[in-house]
């Protein structure tokens, strides 16, 4: 028995049969989001903003992009050396147009989830919101409205002085290529793991980002076109930060190393809602407590096996401890728990 309240080997002996990715799934997923997502970015494009088309295809267009751009997390996951022309087709089609190439979660994210790492002072997907002040919180979400520009610096600016000057390099590397919520975090020179032609996804988004810019300078292209563009990423951004804040219990002060059950008793799951969850927690994100037991299982068996394992279970009243009823139960609970915490 783990001290997390429940055995790990019968859990592992329960998630089994669940471990074998299927890439059809994946492509079929996939193509589908990303067709719809850029079709309704055309179509908000070429519909006027007094039309309510347009709100209607801007809605699909963030939410299919979203979904698309979420699949980022997978390619974190999945095992090196596999699913090689899928990473290839999701950085051209998503990652590079929308600036956030696959280099930028590789690594970075694997180590998220080391026991020696998760929840520490080292984890740059993690801040503990719920021993702090719920304000931050807030300000963690209304920082989505600014991020787009971060990543257009990123890819614009100091890409290329990064190739001029080896300081800027250095910079660029540690504190401007990493997708995180914690803004101190600096990436380890070492932290890559799939992505070892990072350096052509990076210089492929600078052409990009440069040639875009080019065209708006030109007339080319509308300035509408960078709007909607800049739009649907604070959207991104935004259903992206609520379902971050709902992943976990944050309860960690930073100081603390947590056992893989202890991480699982940190997370959550919001099996519950399966229409409203699936857009803000897409990609089996809703499933995060449990994902966390099994980070290599592929996002289309989390449901089956959390189901699989609520069920067989021996003693399932610690597994289904990190059950939420949906996105605001999630962050009430936090949200009362730092206010406590403040108060104390």
């Amino acid at each position: 028995m783990d001290n997390g309240g429940f055995s790990l080997h019968e859990v592992r002996g329960l998630a089994v049969d669940f471990m074998k990715p299927t890439p059809g799934i994946y492509w079929t997923d996939f193509l589908l989001s990303i067709s719809l997502g850029w079709m309704a970015f055309y179509t908000a494009l070429n519909t006027p903003l007094n039309n309510g088309m347009f709100y209607i295809a801007y809605g699909f267009a963030a939410l299919a992009l979203y979904r698309a751009v979420i699949f980022i997390h997978e390619l974190a996951h999945l095992r090196k050396g596999s699913f090689r022309l899928f990473r290839r087709v999701w950085n051209l089609l998503c990652g590079i147009p929308l600036l956030v190439p696959s280099f930028s979660y590789d690594g970075v994210h694997n180590d998220h989830h080391k026991p020696d790492i998760y929840g520490t002072n080292k984890d740059g997907e993690y801040i503990p919101f719920a021993v702090k002040q719920p304000g931050g919180m807030i300000a963690y979400v209304f920082l989505s409205l600014i991020l787009p520009v971060f990543f257009i610096l990123r890819s614009l600016v100091l890409t290329p002085l990064s190739y001029l000057s080896p300081a800027i390099r250095k910079f660029t590397w540690k504190r401007a290529s990493s997708l995180t919520i914690d803004l101190s975090y600096e990436r380890p020179a070492w932290a890559i793991t799939s992505d070892t032609n990072w350096r052509w996804q990076e210089f492929a988004a600078f052409i990009f980002a440069a040639t875009a810019a080019a065209l708006l300078f030109l007339g080319i292209l509308p300035m509408k076109a960078f709007y909607l563009w800049y739009a649907i990423g604070v959207m991104i951004f935004f259903l992206n930060s609520l379902r971050t804040l709902a992943a976990h219990a944050y309860r960690n002060p930073g100081t603390e190393q947590m056992s893989v059950s202890e991480q699982y008793l940190d997370s959550v799951n919001v099996p519950g809602e399966r229409f409203f969850t699936t857009l803000w927690a897409p990609v089996g994100l809703r499933y995060h407590a449990t994902h966390h037991l099994f980070p290599a299982m592929p996002y289309h068996n989390l449901g089956r096996a959390h189901r699989h394992i609520a069920k067989n279970l021996t003693d399932n009243q610690a597994y289904l401890s990190t059950t939420r009823t949906g996105l605001l139960d999630a962050l009430r609970r936090m949200w009362r728990e730092a206010a406590a915490a403040k108060q104390s």
